[in-house]
């Protein structure tokens, strides 16, 4: 460490230290200061996105809470249902390009499916469905693929629902294994291959909260092996 025995070469020393250095330490303080007003500045945009995004979501949800409570009187207030339609269309139209990536835009884009399933629109739902299926949110991932196969099976498309359950990771899905094994006994039953949809639905069972539903599905598999077997 250098010694100085004056204070002028101390003064000097000084001088020389900051003539060689303040360039650097002016453009790291300009830097430093850039870097957290960017910070503040990139959360303040989060923040107010991911209200922005909440508002529609929630205006969404109206519309179609609103449009599902109408839907009896659709016949004599047609005029209003179709605009509630519309207005839903948009909405989720907006969540889609204007807060693209957020968990909003995502989850809103399964009441889009469910939206253009009730217009008829069964091919834009599914590919809707199938854009949400490759989402990296597991949750959001297999609610998606459950909807896109239920909509399978309403259209005939068997073997590609089995095919969608079959390239499920089950690590991924251990939480919906139920859901997907009594699915593939659905579309098993479709393609008359009861056996395998007997089995199926008792996995189901057996790894899912107890239903009704999937009790009389395995009770009506019995009965129908019964009438064959009677045969």
């Amino acid at each position: 460490m250098e010694i100085y025995d004056t204070e002028e070469e101390q003064v000097e020393a000084l001088k020389r230290w900051w003539k060689e250095n303040s360039t650097s330490i002016i453009v790291g303080l300009v830097v430093g200061i850039v870097m957290i007003l960017g910070w503040n500045y990139w959360q303040d945009h989060k923040i107010t996105q991911a209200a922005q995004a909440s508002a529609v979501y929630d205006q969404l949800l109206k519309t179609l809470d609103d449009d599902s409570q109408d839907g009896g009187a659709r016949a004599t207030q047609g005029a209003v249902a179709e605009n509630k339609t519309e207005s839903a269309d948009k909405l989720a139209e907006r969540m889609r390009e204007q807060f693209k990536g957020t968990e909003y835009a995502a989850f809103s884009g399964l009441f889009e499916a469910k939206l253009k399933t009730q217009q008829g629109d069964l091919a834009a739902a599914k590919q809707i469905l199938k854009t949400l299926a490759a989402e990296s949110n597991k949750q959001l991932s297999n609610i998606a693929k459950i909807r896109l196969v239920r909509l399978m099976l309403a259209t005939g498309e068997y073997e590609q629902g089995l095919q969608v359950i079959n390239d499920v990771d089950p690590k991924a899905a251990a939480s919906y294994s139920a859901n997907y094994d009594e699915l593939v006994g659905d579309l098993y039953v479709a393609l008359d291959r009861l056996d395998e949809a007997r089995t199926s639905y008792q996995n189901a069972l057996r790894d899912g909260q107890p239903s009704p539903l999937l009790q009389f599905k395995i009770d009506d598999l019995a009965a129908q092996e019964k009438l064959e077997n009677q045969k």
